[in-house]
């Protein structure tokens, strides 16, 4: 019996002592994943970053870019930057010492989703419009930056000066954002990189004075602004009779950015009378050789190619005439085409019951195809048979002709008029004795010059419709540059071995010819 009492004392000791044991096993487990969960859950909240990448933020500005743009060198800057460098005339040069080229801009889609990423990693709010620079912010930005040089000492520099002007800098673009860049319940990130340009020596004082209202400037946007109907009209009216005056710069002095930008939604106004002198007004200040860049770049010319699509009649052909008169700077040929100005300009040619708005479309039209991008894009949107009819038709003879002209010097649109029974048409145009134009049959000569350049199609169609017979006479009564085409012609059609006179006469000599005939260029009308 005492036996078993001093068992029983024994047994329960142990089995106390193994439940506690079991116990504190639970609680240590239960710790364990308790800071392995707080661990994994804390390990997904990133640290606030000191500063922001160099790569995400605008060389000139300074600030963590909203949307960014590639330009021609490839460099990165703010889209608002490059346009206001653009209408400025300012050339930064970067902290490498490179200088960028702004002609060409391209939005850079991957670095602004990576910049969107590193916010939403950092639980950073994405750049905005409140807190990046827009266009007239990012104006003042660079003519403060131009003002800067121009107030700079060339010799002995001191260290203290440039520290203190590169901190205005810093100070100007903080005004110009008047809202924290974060949210409210973080601090704002100090951006320790300063502006990474400065002016360049190209920049002169007459890009100041360019940025800089004058009265007469001021009282134009002052009535262009104005809620009142009629006072946008007269505000315009005076502005086209201003406007039309060719002595002194006044068209240099009131084409400013701000103009520009004032002149945008009138164009595409409602109103008869505002869209037609807002027109009016573009084709006046259009007329001077230095404004012509400057318009294409204020972003003018897809409101211009919407008045071609659907405007007001007497709106369209100034249109017409504005976007003519853009295309003979050569720096705009290939931006016109690639907005899409090429089809609504083919279509007002060819049905528009305008004389005026048919002359302007066709000049337009001719002027473009002197680039090889824009000439594809015509014949891709069939233009071959549509300006065959026109001519056919007698109207606009001479420049629909040179228009033809230029697309025979590509394959595609001598394949498309070959196609088209082109070869046929100017054969026949040949016999005619009854040429409006004295250059007409030069013109025709040249054309079917450009289709022999193809392949042994060529021989069989001019054949068929009698090409030698009458390139014979045309040789006998020509000028010296159409007898040296229409002999190489003869040549191609006479010669048993095709394929060699091919290989030896290729499209660049067609090109060559027509330069040489002074077709490639147009003077003053």
């Amino acid at each position: 019996m005492e036996f078993q009492e001093a068992v029983t004392r024994q047994r329960i000791p142990r089995t106390i002592r193994k439940g506690a044991v079991e116990r504190h096993h639970m609680q240590t487990e239960k710790h364990k994943w308790n800071i392995l969960f707080h661990r994994s859950s804390s390990s997904k909240q990133k640290t606030k970053p000191s500063e922001i990448p160099v790569e995400f933020l605008c060389p000139v500005s300074g600030t963590l870019m909203k949307d960014p743009v590639i330009v021609s060198s490839g460099h990165t800057f703010e889209r608002a930057c490059v346009q206001a460098c653009n209408t400025l005339g300012f050339i930064p040069t970067l902290m490498d010492g490179t200088v960028p080229d702004f002609s060409t801009v391209i939005p850079n889609l991957a670095l602004k989703s990576t910049i969107l990423k590193w916010c939403t990693d950092y639980s950073l709010d994405p750049p905005n419009d409140k807190t990046t620079l827009n266009f007239f912010s990012a104006e003042k930005l660079v003519h403060a930056k131009i003002l800067e040089t121009q107030q700079q000492k060339p010799k002995h520099p001191k260290k203290n000066e440039d520290q203190d002007a590169g901190a205005g800098i810093d100070h100007l673009v903080t005004d110009l954002i008047t809202h924290d860049t974060w949210s409210s319940d973080d601090s704002p990130l100090q951006l320790k990189t300063p502006s990474s340009c400065y002016s360049s020596p190209s920049s002169s004082s007459a890009d100041i004075r360019a940025f800089n209202l004058n009265p007469k400037d001021e009282d134009f946007v002052r009535k262009l602004k104005s809620p009142l109907v009629f006072e946008i009209e007269e505000g315009l009216i005076s502005l086209r009779n201003t406007t039309r005056a060719r002595e002194d710069d006044t068209r240099l002095q009131l084409c400013t950015s701000r103009l520009l930008s004032v002149l945008k939604p009138l164009i595409i106004s409602r109103y008869t009378n505002i869209q037609v002198n807002s027109v009016a007004c573009l084709v006046n200040l259009s007329l001077e050789k230095i404004n012509k860049i400057k318009i294409v770049r204020s972003g003018i010319l897809p409101l211009l190619i919407d008045v071609l699509k659907g405007g007001f009649p007497e709106a369209r052909e100034h249109a017409c005439g504005a976007i003519f008169s853009l295309a003979l700077d050569d720096r705009n040929k290939i931006a016109i085409g690639v907005l899409g100005a090429l089809s609504p300009l083919l279509h007002l040619l060819r049905s528009d019951e305008r004389h005026r708005t048919r002359h302007d479309s066709g000049l337009a039209l001719y002027h473009l195809s002197l680039v090889q991008s824009n000439v594809t894009k015509l014949v891709k949107l069939g233009s071959v048979p549509i300006l065959l009819d026109i001519v056919k038709s007698g109207r606009l003879g001479r420049w629909v002709l040179l228009l033809l002209c230029n697309l025979a010097l590509c394959p595609e649109g001598r394949d498309a008029m070959r196609d088209s029974g082109g070869v046929d048409f100017f054969v026949g145009l040949l016999k005619r004795r009854d040429m409006k134009y004295e250059s007409a049959q030069e013109i025709c000569v040249s054309v079917l010059y450009g289709l022999s350049h193809g392949g042994l199609r060529f021989k069989g169609l001019a054949r068929a419709a009698g090409a030698v017979e009458v390139l014979m006479q045309v040789e006998n009564t020509g000028n010296d540059r159409t007898k040296k085409m229409v002999k190489r012609i003869i040549k191609i059609l006479t010669e048993t071995r095709m394929e060699e006179v091919l290989e030896d006469s290729g499209s660049t000599r067609c090109v060559s010819v027509v330069k040489k005939m002074g077709l490639a260029q147009i003077h003053k009308f």
